[in-house]
């Protein structure tokens, strides 16, 4: 039964139920037990429950998330390429790795690697003498790194190499966070570009510190336990230092302030939750656990985002997806709203829209122009190969240009000519921002320790590796493969 009760905003309250009498008397008494319990109710604290805020874009840090998804392409067969011995595979080969590549099938991979002529390059090997190939004679068109580009993996890898104590501390880390000391590799997987892993961290660096972790067999599949507790590492980050506010009298402020990023305005009720959610005595993720709190608790909160807030100081430029966040909320802790959770704090976590899959930054670590206060070395050799990727792109439009102006002078008037030089420009600055925002993940295509990839029955019966050429850097040293 539907009950409608209409109040009016004067003093002489009138109510109009279907359930009331019509005579005056019961009207009066109900009208004076609703005042009585409308003053009960005032000292009555009632929660409500809203939804997640609007997401309002950032544009400063948006640009760090369409910088990786176009350079997606080239971060992946890159790696591909590296795993392999001798450093490059055949195009036909190649073409069966579009998952792994992220790229869809209207596509064509060979334009794909044309289009960063600075990275990769195609060349022609002599066909292997199998018997598939025994009524076959020629050559096969394959693909692998340019020598700037190859000096560039070399220098990486040996960076990492050098580094793998820091990165073996970022796994202990993370051991130190979950509740059972435990993490499965599948999943760890996912995080692995973003910590700043090579892809052979599994048969490598899980081996090579038994002093802190090990590996083991579980049901789930392998995982990496924890064999030690550090305590130098269990020391949340500090806190991010907050510039002084120009004041004149060195007196406590009558308003309390909060810390936003520029061009971000809250509602007040959002505001005064941030502003009490911050006076909350800090919680330590790695001495506390999801159980000593109650899970719909301001404290659980306070410890969700202190964890949240370590996990993406770990990485190396600040931010991952919100996607590899949920494959640990189980060992982390965490609510399943943990979306939610991320968007009710702008003071610490930006979400960034871009893409098909949102990403999460720490914004603590970006300045009011979205450069990144601490820079890792690895993100030196990224942008190295960021500018190996605009001297192709400028590569590519002169020879276009040549190419058109070379023509006869009716053809470059004509107006077929003219949208066809427009349609390439399109395509060579936005057409392809959208291919590397994909489902797949980052590391889902695993390789084997012995450097080989399965590709179904296709793998079986051909020895693809007989060529040899093998790419070397620029002190004449051969690079080792992954």
């Amino acid at each position: 039964m539907t009950q409608s009760l209409s109040v009016s905003s004067q003093n002489d309250t009138f109510f109009r139920c279907s359930f009331f009498s019509s005579t005056p008397a019961l009207i009066h008494r109900n009208s004076y037990s609703f005042h009585q319990a409308s003053k009960k109710s005032r000292n009555i604290s009632i929660s409500v429950t809203c939804a997640s805020p609007k997401i309002v874009r950032s544009p400063s840090l948006d640009k760090h998330i369409v910088t990786h998804n176009r350079t997606r392409f080239v971060q992946k067969l890159k790696t591909l390429l590296l795993s392999k011995p001798k450093h490059y595979i055949p195009i036909h080969i190649l073409s069966k790795c579009r998952s792994y590549l992220s790229l869809p099938k209207p596509k064509s991979i060979r334009s794909m690697i044309h289009r960063y002529p600075m990275i990769f390059e195609v060349f022609a090997v002599p066909m292997p003498p199998t018997p598939l190939n025994a009524t076959k004679s020629g050559y096969q068109q394959c693909v692998r790194l340019t020598p700037a580009a190859a000096a560039l993996a070399a220098q990486e890898i040996s960076l990492k190499s050098a580094i793998s104590n820091t990165l073996a501390d970022k796994l202990q880390k993370l051991l130190m966070l979950s509740s059972h000391r435990r993490l499965l590799l599948s999943k760890l997987v996912h995080l692995a570009s973003d910590l700043g892993l090579l892809p052979n961290f599994r048969s490598r660096l899980c081996n090579d510190y038994p002093d802190k972790f090990k590996m083991v067999d579980t049901s789930y599949g392998r995982a990496l336990e924890l064999v030690s507790w550090d305590p130098q590492l269990a020391v949340p980050m500090p806190c991010a230092e907050t510039k002084s506010l120009g004041l004149i009298v060195d007196r406590p402020l009558k308003f309390r302030h909060l810390k936003l990023r520029k061009g971000l305005n809250l509602k007040r009720r959002h505001r005064n939750f941030l502003i009490k959610f911050g006076e909350l005595p800090d919680v330590c993720p790695y001495n506390t656990s999801s159980e000593e709190f109650p899970k719909e608790s301001l404290q659980a909160e306070k410890r969700a985002c202190a964890l949240v807030r370590e996990v993406l100081g770990m990485m190396v430029e600040k931010r991952t997806l919100i996607d590899h966040l949920t494959h640990f909320r189980k060992d982390f802790g965490l609510s399943n709203n943990l979306r939610a959770m991320i968007l009710r704090h702008p003071e610490l976590f930006y979400v960034s829209p871009k893409g098909i899959r949102n990403s999460v930054q720490l914004v603590e670590e970006f300045d009011e122009k979205g450069v990144l206060l601490k820079r890792d070395e690895t993100l030196l050799i990224k942008e190295k190969l960021m500018e190996l990727v605009r001297e192709g792109k400028k590569m590519r439009r002169e020879r276009r240009k040549q190419s058109i102006f070379g023509n006869c002078i009716d053809e470059c008037c004509s107006d077929g000519g003219h949208d066809e030089v427009d349609e390439l420009d399109n395509n060579d600055d936005d057409g392809f921002e959208n291919l590397f925002e994909s489902a797949d993940s980052d590391l889902d295509y695993h390789f084997d320790d012995d450097g080989s990839f399965e590709l179904g029955d296709h793998w079986e019966n051909g020895e693809l590796w007989t060529a040899s050429s093998v790419l070397t850097n620029k002190d004449g040293q051969c690079i080792t493969p992954w």
